[in-house]
């Protein structure tokens, strides 16, 4: 008998570029999940592309609610109703409180452009450049209650250039983001990634740092690489 795939459910605000890099990696089947829907806060142009793929899609307008509570819970019954066993925020824009965040403890994850703790928040690309940091990334993080402060499962990184500006840092660290969170949500998929307490588990070792990709697409952790 061949063995259900884990169902992804990936939540955007926006353009959704994250979101067709992980659904072209389990399309081709690097990521060992099924896309069980695209869900967007707002009309966002994501949701088009997410359809041109051929994925289910949703749109739940955050406006339409009276508060945060509200929204969070039609959020969750949507996933629910869809069947997603794991959650992936890509270009979310919104804060999810904490009973949403506990709710799907474990099994919620977030990309953020920068190396965390560094520059949570946003405008990091512009953080950077005025800390005159030497280096600049993104890291995926188990969510939790704490802003962009969950435990970072992984890392990529890249040299700031003198030349460099916020515009060319966003499109350069894109390009690290398109390949590290496919390749981190198949880890999450196939249990290779746990959340134990406030800690990540790596094939079942409590990870001491992040795990560090380079901006090459494939290295020695390449489990989930993309196609």
């Amino acid at each position: 008998m061949i063995a259900k795939l884990p169902a992804l459910g990936i939540v955007i605000s926006g353009r959704g570029s994250n979101m067709a890099a992980i659904v072209r990696a389990a399309q081709c089947g690097a990521l060992p999940a099924r896309i069980a829907v695209v869900i967007a806060d707002r009309a966002a142009a994501g949701l088009e592309l997410a359809q041109a793929l051929g994925i289910t899609t949703e749109t739940i307008p955050a406006r339409e609610f009276a508060d945060r509570t509200a929204f969070d819970a039609a959020l969750a019954a949507a996933l629910d109703q869809h069947g997603a066993d794991f959650i992936a925020l890509a270009g979310f824009m919104r804060i999810l409180g904490a009973v949403f965040v506990g709710r799907y403890r474990g099994r919620l994850i977030n990309i953020h452009p920068s190396l965390l703790p560094q520059h949570k928040g946003l405008h990091t690309h512009a953080q950077v450049l005025a800390a005159g940091d030497a280096s600049h990334g993104a890291s995926v993080h188990f969510v939790t209650p704490d802003l962009d402060g969950g435990p970072v499962i992984a890392q990529a990184s890249l040299q700031v250039q003198p030349a460099d500006t916020a515009s060319s840092l966003s499109a350069r660290v894109q390009q690290l983001e398109h390949m590290l969170y496919p390749k981190v949500c198949g880890w999450v998929a196939s249990g290779r990634v746990q959340l134990d307490g406030d800690r990540v588990l790596f094939d079942g070792l409590p990870l001491d740092q992040p795990l560090i990709d380079s901006i090459t697409p494939r290295t020695r952790h390449a489990g989930g690489a993309v196609c």
